[in-house]
C-alpha cells in the first residue's frame, strides 16, 4: 500500500461516515474512521446495495489488529492497517463485499492565516539548524538563517538596544556586566539551549551579580516578616518556625524564590492582622471576612389608597429587617430573619415586592411595598438571601451564587483597577450598589489573548476581589493554552466542599494543532453537584461562521472533564451546571457597507435588531451549535471593536495587504448555560463594563444563583427505611439511522451503584432513515439510598448503544423528580457529538421510603403576578395561617435536551424542553421565555394553572426577568396542551472514548446501515394550535380577575351563588389577626381528567411550563 492512506479519516462521527459512502454510491467503497466506543480501535464502513456496513476493526494485547467478521470466518490478524485493507481487498474473506473504492476526505478549504501571538519563549528560536529552517513559516524566514548568522545577529541586536536605553541611572558596575553578556556570553546560553539545556547558567550568573545586594537585603528582611508573621500568627507551631528560619538563611536560592517568599509574607501578614482586628472586636470567626454594613431602601406602601414613604433597614450581620417611617428616625417595626418567610417579587410590575412575615405562630403577614427601582428591589431579595443563608444554621448550602466573566485582553496589561467586572457594573442587566458587599461563593475568570503570566492574573485577580469582599479567595484551579486561560477561585469556607478537579484544553488553530485558538476547562464537584466550565477562543472572521461551528464541535467531543465513567456522554451531559463563556467570534450577519448604521443603531440602543443578524443566534435557532444551551437576554451594546482606550467609538476597518478588512461591531463575548432538567439555576446579572478600555474588547460579567445538593446523610431511621426501586417501562426510541443492528439502553446515575444495560429492543420500522426500537421489558433500578429527600435531587442520563459495536445512537437525562408523586411519562430528546440523532419516550416510577423535602433557600424569594388581586373583602396586607398561605408561581426555565414529562396524577406535571419559537425573530433572544432559571424543584409539587386573562405576552419581555407562571384557577384541558408527537427531538450530543480493555475479537453478526443519496427529511418543531383567550370581567378591584375553571359570569347571576360581598379596592393598612378558620381554603391541587387531554403537556402562548 502507498504511504498515503486516502480511505483513513481519523475521528469523523458516524453519521458523517454514513453521508461520504452514500455519495460515494458504489459498491465495494469503504473507509476507514475510529471507533467511536473503544480507544484504539477502529471501525471499517463498506457500501453495498445502498446499505453501510460496519465491522469493527480491535487490536489485542500484541498490538495486533483483526476485524471483527461474521461468524464462522477465521480471524486474520495484521500488524498495520495497510495490511489489512490490502488483504480485504480479496473475494470472499468475510465482508459482505470485497473492498474496491476508497472514499477520499473531503477537502477542507484552506484557512488563512491569522497573527499568532505565540507564547514567550527565552531565548527566541532564531538560531535553529539551517534543516530546521525550511519546516518554519515564510513570515519568520529572514529571522531564521542558521547558526553562524543568528549570534552576531543576537548579539548585535541586544547591543543595540542597550545602547539606545537610557542608562543614567544604572550603576557602572551593573551595565558593564550586561554589556559583557551580550557581547560574549549569551551565545554561550544559545548553545545550551540547542542542546536541549534551557536553564541559562550565564544569565543567572549576571542575574545574581546585579542583585548582589538585593540578596543581602532578603537575607536581612525575611527573619523580620517571619518574626511579625509568628505574632500574628494564632496558631503558631515551633516546627514550623524553625524550617521557616531555615528557609530564610538560605541565601543560595534563587532571587527570583526568594522575592516570592517575601510576597507571600506580606498578603500573609495583612490577612493575619485582618482576623486578628475581627476577633479583638468579638466578631464571629466563621464571617469574619465578608461583613456586609447595613443598608437602607427607601419604598413606598399603600395604606388607604395613599401612598406612603417608608425605610427598610436590612442588617445582614444581625439577621434583621428593620420598617422605619423616617431614614433616620427610630425603628417602628423590626423582624428576625426566621420571621421572614418569603419574597413574592411581581413580574409585571418590577419594582413590587411581597414579604410574608410570620406574626404569631402558624399566622403570617403579607407586607406590599414597591422600591425606587427594579435593581433596588434586586439588591433587597440578594441582601436577604444573603442574610437567610447566613443565618440559616444549615451545616451544608443549598444554593450558591457564581460569577463568570470573560475577557479578551487584546494582548495589552490590564488596568489597575479592573473592581467594576467583578461587581458587575456597566451596561446590561447590572448589579444594584446596594449589593455590592455581597461576595460570590465561586469566581470563574476566562480571559483570551492574555499577556500576563498566570501567577500575575491570578494574584491581581485575587487582590482586586481582596479589595471589593475583604475575603482572600483560594484558588482552586488555573489552566492555559498559550493566551487562553481560566482561573477558578472559590470562598475559603468552601475548600472542604470541592473536590474531584479535572482540567483539560482543546487545539482548533490551523490544523487544530495550534493553540492561538482553541478551549480551556475545569471541572469540580460542590459538595454533590458537579459543575463544568468552558472557556473558548474561536476562529475570527465574519464569513468563518461555519468554521467557528467545527471549532465547538471539536471541544465538545474531546475536552476531556469531569467523571471518567461516563465516557459514552459528551461535556454536555456530565454536568449538573456546565457554562460556556469566551471570545466566541460570531458575528453580525450584515454587509460592510451597513457599519454606519449599525453604528446609529448601537447609540439609539436598538439592540433587539441588531441581534436578529447575531450570527450566534441564527446557528443556535438552526440547531447547529450550543443545542438547549441557555442565555440571558442581551441588553448591552456590541463588546467589539472598541478603539483602544475609549468605549465611545468602534473602529471597524482594519488596513491589510489585500485591502480594507471590516470588522463589525459584534458580540463575540457571550456566556452560556446548561443545567440537567429540574435544577435551579437562574441568571442575576448580564452586561458589560464601560471603563476597562485597554482592549478593543469590553468584559462580560455574568452572575447566576445556582441550586447544589449536599453529601446526603439519612435522618431516617435505618432499621425503618423499606428498599426503593426505579421502574423504567414502555420505552420506544426513535433514531436517525438505517442501521439494522440490535439496540439497548445503558442507565447511569450517581445514586446507582453502576450502570445498568436494559434488556435488547426490537426493532419495529425503517423508513425515511428513522428506526423504531421498542424496550418492551421493564428495567428496574436499585438506588444506593431509598430516601426521597435524596432521590429527588438525581437525575438519570441514558444512553441508546448498538448490540454490535456498543457505540452511542443518542443520550439524554431524566429527572427523577418528575415521578416524584405518581408514575410520569417522559419524552426526551438524543443527542451525540452535537447533533440531534432521535427521541426516546417511556415511563418512570419510583418507590422511596417514607420522608418529605426539605426546604430549600432559593424557594424564599418567588414571583407572581399581581392581576390574581387579593381575596375579596380583605386588603392586600392580610393574615392567614402559615400553612396555607398562597404559594406564588415559581421561575420557570426549562433548558435541557428537549424534555417533556406528563403523569396521569395530581397536577399533571406535563412539561417540555421543545419550546414553540416565538412569532418574533429568532435573532431577537432565543428563548426568551427559557432565560430566567430551572424550576425550583420543591415547587414542581404544587399545582401551577395557567394564565387565563388574555393579557398580552408583551408583557413578560422584560431583560430582568424570564417567563413565570401564574398562580391562579385550575386547568382547562385541551387548549392550553398540545401532544408529545408535536415535539422536535431536539438535544446535545456525546463522545468521549472509553478507557476500557480491548476486547478479544470475537464473530459476531454483521451490522450494517441503509442508506440512500436522498437526504432524510429533518423533523421540524411543530406549531400548536392558538390558544384562545378568556375574556376578562370587569371588576372595581384591582385585582379584577376572578378565580375557576369556567368562563366569568357576573357573580349575580350564577345559580347557586351566596350573595357575594361588595368588593373593596385593596388597602395596605394593617388588619387584625384572622382565625386560619376564616381564610379560604387554599388552592385545591387540580387533577386533571385523563380523559381531557392523555397526552398534552405543552403550554404555547408564553413558553411557560404547566402542570
Amino acid at each position: 500500500m502507498a504511504k498515503y492512506q486516502p480511505w483513513y479519516h481519523g475521528n469523523i462521527t458516524r453519521s458523517k461516515a454514513e453521508d461520504l459512502l452514500s455519495k460515494a454510491a458504489k459498491d465495494g467503497s469503504f473507509l476507514i474512521r475510529d471507533s467511536e466506543s473503544i480507544q484504539g480501535a477502529y471501525a471499517l464502513c463498506v457500501l453495498y446495495q445502498n446499505c453501510v456496513y460496519t465491522y469493527r476493526i480491535l487490536p489485542n494485547e500484541e498490538r495486533k489488529i483483526s476485524v471483527q467478521a461474521s461468524e464462522g470466518v477465521p480471524i486474520r490478524f495484521f500488524s498495520v492497517l495497510s495490511d489489512l485493507v490490502e488483504e480485504y481487498y480479496k473475494e470472499n474473506i468475510g465482508l459482505i463485499t470485497h473492498l474496491q473504492f476508497p472514499v477520499q476526505k473531503e477537502e477542507e478549504p484552506e484557512e488563512e492565516s491569522e497573527p499568532v501571538n505565540i507564547p514567550p519563549q527565552l531565548p527566541p528560536r532564531n538560531f535553529a539548524s539551517s534543516s530546521s529552517v525550511s519546516d518554519t513559516k515564510e513570515a519568520h524566514a529572514d529571522a531564521l538563517k542558521g547558526p553562524d548568522a543568528a549570534r552576531p545577529s543576537l548579539c548585535d541586536t541586544l547591543l543595540q538596544r542597550l545602547q539606545h536605553l537610557d542608562t543614567s541611572n544604572v550603576p557602572d558596575d551593573h551595565l558593564k556586566s550586561i554589556q559583557d553578556y551580550c557581547r560574549n556570553l549569551v551565545s554561550l546560553d544559545v548553545e545550551q539551549v540547542q542542546n536541549g539545556n534551557f536553564t541559562l547558567p550565564y544569565l543567572k550568573q549576571l542575574t545574581l551579580g546585579i542583585c548582589k545586594n538585593l540578596n543581602s537585603e532578603i537575607s536581612r528582611t525575611l527573619p523580620t516578616l517571619e518574626a511579625f508573621q509568628k505574632v500574628l500568627d494564632q496558631q503558631m507551631s515551633p516546627g514550623i518556625g524553625r524550617l521557616r528560619s531555615q528557609v530564610s538563611s538560605d541565601s543560595s536560592l534563587p532571587v527570583t524564590i526568594r522575592l516570592e517568599q517575601i510576597t507571600k509574607l506580606l498578603y500573609s501578614i495583612e490577612e493575619k492582622a485582618k482576623m486578628t482586628m475581627c476577633d479583638g472586636v468579638g466578631y464571629d470567626g466563621s464571617h469574619r471576612n465578608s461583613l456586609i454594613p447595613p443598608v437602607t431602601f427607601e419604598v413606598k406602601s399603600d395604606v388607604l389608597s395613599i401612598s406612603t414613604k417608608m425605610y427598610l433597614k436590612v442588617d445582614v450581620e444581625g439577621g434583621k429587617v428593620f420598617f422605619k417611617k423616617s431614614k433616620d428616625g427610630p425603628e417602628d417595626k423590626q423582624f428576625v430573619h426566621n420571621k421572614i418567610l418569603q419574597l413574592v417579587k411581581s413580574q409585571k410590575v418590577h419594582t413590587k415586592l411581597v414579604i410574608v412575615l410570620e406574626t404569631e405562630k402558624e399566622k403570617t403577614m403579607r407586607k406590599e411595598f414597591a422600591f425606587e427601582d427594579s435593581k433596588k428591589r434586586e439588591g433587597f431579595c440578594q441582601l436577604l438571601q444573603q442574610m437567610k443563608n447566613k443565618h440559616s444554621g444549615k451545616p451544608e448550602p443549598d444554593m450558591i451564587t457564581i460569577f463568570i466573566g470573560t475577557w479578551n485582553m487584546g494582548n495589552a496589561n490590564p488596568p489597575q483597577k479592573i473592581s467594576s467586572w467583578f461587581q458587575s457594573k456597566g451596561q446590561g442587566k447590572t448589579r444594584d450598589d446596594t449589593a455590592d458587599y455581597i461576595p460570590h461563593d465561586i469566581y470563574i475568570i476566562g480571559s483570551q489573548e492574555d499577556p500576563l503570566g498566570e501567577k500575575e492574573w491570578s494574584d491581581m485577580i485575587k487582590s482586586s476581589l481582596r479589595d471589593i469582599t475583604n475575603i482572600s479567595f483560594k484558588q482552586v484551579a488555573i489552566h492555559t493554552l498559550w493566551n487562553i486561560r481560566i482561573v477558578v477561585l472559590a470562598k475559603p469556607e468552601h475548600e472542604n466542599r470541592i473536590s474531584h478537579v479535572f482540567s483539560d484544553s482543546v487545539k482548533t488553530g490551523i490544523a487544530n494543532a495550534l493553540g492561538n485558538k482553541g478551549a480551556v476547562g475545569v471541572s469540580f464537584m460542590f459538595n454533590g453537584t458537579s459543575f463544568g466550565f468552558v472557556n473558548s477562543h474561536l476562529t475570527s472572521g465574519s464569513e468563518k461562521k461555519l468554521r467557528r461551528n467545527q471549532n465547538y464541535v471539536n471541544i465538545l467531543r474531546f475536552l476531556n472533564l469531569g467523571d471518567k465513567k461516563l465516557n459514552p456522554f459528551d461535556i454536555t451531559h456530565r454536568f449538573t451546571h456546565l457554562f460556556w463563556l469566551g471570545d466566541l467570534n460570531y458575528r453580525l450577519e450584515m454587509p460592510s457597507s451597513e457599519a454606519e448604521n449599525i453604528v446609529t443603531k448601537i447609540k439609539q440602543q436598538q439592540y433587539q435588531e441588531l441581534l436578529k443578524e447575531d450570527q450566534l443566534n441564527q446557528e443556535r435557532a438552526g440547531e447547529r451549535v450550543f443545542l438547549h444551551y441557555e442565555e440571558e437576554e442581551i441588553t448591552f451594546a456590541p463588546t467589539y471593536r472598541f478603539e483602544r482606550d475609549t468605549r465611545e467609538k468602534y473602529v471597524y476597518t482594519k488596513a491589510k495587504a489585500t485591502g480594507t478588512k471590516y470588522n463589525l461591531p459584534s458580540w463575540c463575548d457571550r456566556v452560556l448555560r446548561k443545567s440537567y432538567p429540574l435544577a435551579h439555576v437562574v441568571c442575576q446579572s448580564y452586561g458589560c463594563t464601560n471603563d476597562i478600555m485597554t482592549s478593543d474588547h469590553s468584559p462580560v460579567f455574568a452572575t447566576f444563583e445556582v441550586g447544589v445538593t449536599s453529601q446526603f446523610v439519612s435522618k431516617n431511621d435505618p432499621s425503618s427505611v423499606s428498599e426503593a426501586g426505579i421502574k423504567f417501562m414502555n420505552c420506544m426510541a426513535t433514531l436517525k439511522t438505517k442501521s439494522k443492528t440490535k439496540f439497548f439502553i445503558e442507565y447511569y446515575s450517581s445514586c446507582l451503584e453502576s450502570f445498568v444495560k436494559s434488556p435488547e429492543g426490537e426493532n419495529l420500522e425503517h423508513t425515511d432513515g428513522s428506526l423504531r426500537v421498542r424496550f418492551g421489558s421493564q428495567t428496574e433500578l436499585t438506588p444506593i439510598i431509598s430516601d426521597p429527600e435524596y432521590l429527588l435531587d438525581q437525575h438519570m442520563l441514558i444512553c441508546v448503544k448498538s448490540t454490535d459495536s456498543e457505540e452511542s445512537y443518542g443520550e439524554g437525562c431524566v429527572a427523577l423528580r418528575a415521578a416524584a408523586i405518581s408514575k410520569a411519562d417522559f419524552h426526551i430528546a438524543l443527542t451525540h457529538h452535537g447533533e440531534i440523532t432521535g427521541s426516546l419516550t417511556g415511563s418512570i416510577q419510583m418507590q422511596t421510603s417514607e420522608g418529605k423535602q426539605t426546604e430549600k433557600l432559593y424557594d424564599f424569594i418567588q414571583v407572581e403576578r399581581d392581576d390574581s388581586g387579593a381575596p375579596k373583602g380583605r386588603s392586600a396586607e392580610s393574615f392567614s395561617s402559615r400553612s396555607i398561605h398562597p404559594m406564588p408561581t415559581n421561575i420557570n426555565n426549562p433548558n435541557y435536551m428537549g424534555v417533556g414529562y406528563k403523569t396521569g396524577n395530581l397536577a399533571e406535571m406535563g412539561w417540555t424542553y421543545n419550546m414553540p419559537p416565538k412569532t418574533s425573530p429568532p435573532g431577537s433572544h432565543i428563548g426568551k421565555e427559557m432565560t430566567q432559571g430551572n424550576l425550583s424543584p420543591k415547587k414542581l409539587l404544587q399545582d401551577m394553572p395557567v394564565q387565563d386573562d388574555g393579557k398580552p405576552p408583551e408583557m413578560f419581555d422584560n431583560p430582568l426577568y424570564g417567563s413565570m407562571g401564574i398562580s391562579k384557577g385550575p386547568l382547562r384541558s385541551k387548549e392550553h396542551l398540545c401532544p408529545p408527537e408535536a415535539f422536535s427531538a431536539s438535544s446535545k450530543s456525546c463522545d468521549a472514548e472509553g478507557d476500557r480493555m480491548p476486547p478479544v475479537p470475537t464473530p459476531r453478526n454483521r451490522s450494517f446501515t441503509c442508506s440512500s443519496e436522498s437526504k432524510p427529511q429533518v423533523q421540524t418543531t411543530l406549531q400548536p394550535p392558538n390558544i384562545g383567550k378568556k375574556p376578562v370581567v370587569p371588576s372595581r378591584s384591582e385585582g379584577g380577575m376572578l378565580p375557576g375553571n369556567r368562563p366569568p359570569l357576573p357573580l349575580k347571576s350564577r345559580p347557586g351563588q351566596p350573595e357575594p360581598q361588595p368588593i373593596k379596592p385593596r388597602d395596605y393598612r394593617d388588619s387584625t389577626e384572622l382565625p386560619s378558620k376564616g381564610r379560604p381554603p387554599s388552592r385545591p391541587t387540580q387533577v386533571l381528567h385523563k380523559d381531557a387531554h392523555p397526552e398534552g403537556v405543552l403550554s404555547t402562548k408564553t413558553g411557560r411550563s404547566l402542570k
